[in-house]
């Protein structure tokens, strides 16, 4: 058992170490495209399924409460987080709409959504850009092996080089807490 628990451990390693040579540039541009969201008074949104789903809790509320550093609250939304409108728009349209009209309601020219999606092709997210693009919202895509659909179809595309979803999710939050670490740096006090 120690051993597969090493090699598990030995594994995230290594796809952490494919990330920093693969994505750096990608996860500077997100970093600065929230940062700019925030500068001007705008929002970040935040959306995925399952574990992913967590993970844009997890992410939005590093935003609002803080990251490591006093600093004033940053606008940010998990669009997963509304029992109540999930549960309206999956009955009353379909479950593939459900980022894109609260995005609709919600967002505004110069927001940013950052959809979380280890393999891409989360038609839920895939309909959020597309809205998105309409609102004049920048999209990152946090992917992994080869970003799918949702990865072509971003702005920012931020992939993981793994195939395995476990290895992909740790290492989106790993990033997400970079960017988070980086942004919050900006407004500091």
């Amino acid at each position: 058992m120690k051993e597969r628990i090493a090699a598990i451990l030995n594994e995230s390693i290594e796809v952490k170490r494919s990330v920093i040579l693969n994505c750096l540039p990608a996860i500077e541009l997100s970093a600065r495209a929230i940062i700019k969201a925030f500068q001007s008074n705008n929002r970040v949104f935040f959306c995925g399924n399952g574990g992913s789903a967590a993970d844009s809790q997890h992410i939005a509320a590093e935003f609002i409460g803080r990251f490591q550093k006093e600093r004033r609250a940053l606008p940010a939304i998990a669009l997963t987080t509304d029992t109540s409108i999930l549960t309206c728009l999956t009955n009353d349209y379909s479950y593939d709409i459900v980022f894109a009209r609260q995005l609709e309601a919600l967002g505004r020219q110069g927001d940013v959504i950052v959809g979380l999606s280890t393999s891409g092709k989360s038609a839920n997210i895939l309909k959020a850009f597309a809205r998105a693009k309409e609102l004049g919202i920048t999209t990152i895509a946090l992917a992994g092996h080869d970003g799918g659909p949702m990865g072509k179809m971003a702005d920012i595309t931020i992939t993981v080089p793994s195939k395995i979803t476990a290895r992909i999710q740790e290492s989106h939050i790993a990033i997400a807490h970079a960017i988070c670490e980086v942004v919050e740096n900006q407004f500091a006090s």
